[in-house]
């Protein structure tokens, strides 16, 4: 554990979306000094520095900042800089800390340091989250005070006085976040992927640098660790596979699908199976789509190898409902069924949704690009989409063009941009028919028309249940 008493502490964004406001309580309470630096306006950033200055009265202390711009005597005069992870590694600002010697941690490093129980970590391309919550549910069932932190919108650190090292800790981790974790030689003792495929190109510059990012999760394991890896990612061309391959603990593979023949799967009378034993039925799944099927599998085989018995773990998906913003059903109107799963921001994510969704479909999609490829996506929603409304964005033209390509939906099918939500939800359902299906499922990040995606999910559901 890092003695921060004293210490001058600079957290590097906070986020207008409050992103760094968990970090920054949490290292006033240790009683460091903090300075809080963004590039975002005082405006922009109201509301979570009135929620800092709130925290640092409560201790009768304060908190600096600049904000609308950085200034080198911050970093300079910092004992430690915690990063907030949308700042990119190759800032200048941390080049600068580098070269002084300044510790950078974020506050992922941090918990990692200070946790005192054993910590499970979920990453993936798509599914993390509900794969996540699946496990901490599990866990539950034996361990009834597990932690579900992470990227989860739940401040890991303000939660450590509750722990003890008795608690496990699930944490659903991006690749933004593992980037840093493994940059100081960090893994959780038991880890997940769920699957592996092109996101977030723009900011690793390539999907082998994504990919280094992901496995970060395991490759600091020791010979006490556990990994469970999808089979469709560790086969010879997997670029997981390199580094999977000389692991020195324990690797389960799991794959879904009828038949396979990984340790973990699911036989033909749908048991989810680890080696001869049945962990849990498929019947126990309550979310459609044989991506939950996966999502399920993975935790199980996780869990049992955590110590949760099999009884808990088919007791746990039986009670777990869903997460919001992923295939969410909002309402039923009219004979229309309104879903939202705003959380697909990567084309793998639409292209999962449209499996799992058995009706006809209107599809709203389109938004900000993050340089990922569209041929399969394009193909699909031409293949399965009964009409398609699209949101404006950068990434739209190249969206259109896919399904331009696959020259399988009638161009007449096709409607959009529109820059309005409520006016593309409206579009939407103008043209769906008792039994149809309005899915928001974009495939392309939020950023432009929305603060996030959750952003956008909030305002479908709002949208959708004013409608009359």
């Amino acid at each position: 554990m890092i003695n921060l008493t004293g210490q001058s502490v600079l957290v590097m964004g906070l986020g207008v979306h409050g992103g760094g406001l968990g970090v920054a309580r949490w290292l006033l309470a240790q009683g460091a000094r903090v300075t809080v630096t963004d590039m975002a306006t005082p405006e922009a950033l109201a509301v979570p520095v009135a929620h800092l200055n709130a925290a640092a009265a409560q201790l009768g202390t304060e908190v600096h900042y600049t904000l609308g711009e950085h200034h080198a005597e911050d970093f300079i005069n910092s004992d430690m800089v915690v990063v907030n992870p949308a700042v990119r590694p190759t800032s200048p600002w941390l080049k600068l800390c580098q070269d002084l010697g300044v510790p950078i941690e974020t506050e992922m490093t941090l918990f990692f340091r200070a946790c005192p129980g054993p910590i499970l970590g979920v990453t993936g391309t798509k599914g993390k989250t509900t794969t996540s919550l699946m496990l901490a549910a599990m866990l539950r069932e034996a361990y009834p005070d597990t932690l579900a932190a992470g990227n989860l919108r739940v401040s890991a650190l303000e939660a450590l006085p509750n722990l003890t090292p008795e608690t496990p800790v699930v944490l659903e981790l991006s690749s933004f976040q593992l980037e840093r974790i493994g940059a100081v030689g960090l893994s959780p003792r038991f880890s997940l992927i769920t699957n592996l495929s092109g996101d977030h190109i723009n900011w690793h510059g390539s999907f082998g640098a994504y990919a280094q990012a992901k496995r970060q999760i395991f490759a600091h394991q020791h010979s006490d660790g556990v990994v469970v890896l999808p089979a469709t990612d560790v086969g010879p061309e997997s670029l997981i596979w390199p580094l999977a391959e000389g692991y020195a603990g324990r690797m389960i593979v799991y794959d879904a699908h009828p038949g396979a023949p990984t340790e973990a799967h699911i036989d033909a009378a749908g048991n989810l199976r680890l080696g001869a034993l049945t962990l849990a039925h498929c019947d126990d799944i309550h979310l459609a789509g044989m991506h939950n099927r996966s999502n399920a599998l993975a935790a199980a085989a996780l869990a049992y190898s955590f110590g949760v018995s099999a009884a808990q773990i088919a007791r746990a998906l039986c009670g777990f409902m869903g997460v919001e913003h992923r295939l969410e059903r909002v309402r039923e109107l009219d004979g229309v069924i309104y879903v939202n799963d705003t959380t697909a921001t990567n084309p793998a994510a639409t292209l999962a949704a449209l499996e799992a969704i058995t009706t006809p479909i209107i599809l709203i999609a389109g938004g900000a690009d993050k340089e990922l490829a569209f041929a399969d996506l394009g193909a699909a929603i031409a293949r399965r989409v009964k009409a398609l409304v699209l949101l404006e964005g950068s990434a739209t033209p190249r969206l259109h063009a896919a399904i331009a390509h696959a020259a399988l939906l009638n161009p007449h099918d096709i409607h959009g941009p529109y820059a309005d939500f409520q006016q593309a939800i409206a579009v939407a359902r103008g043209l769906a028919e008792v039994g149809d299906t309005v899915l928001l499922s974009p495939g392309c990040a939020s950023f432009g028309m929305f603060r996030n995606e959750f952003h956008r999910g909030e305002e479908f559901r709002r949208i959708v249940q004013a409608l009359e």
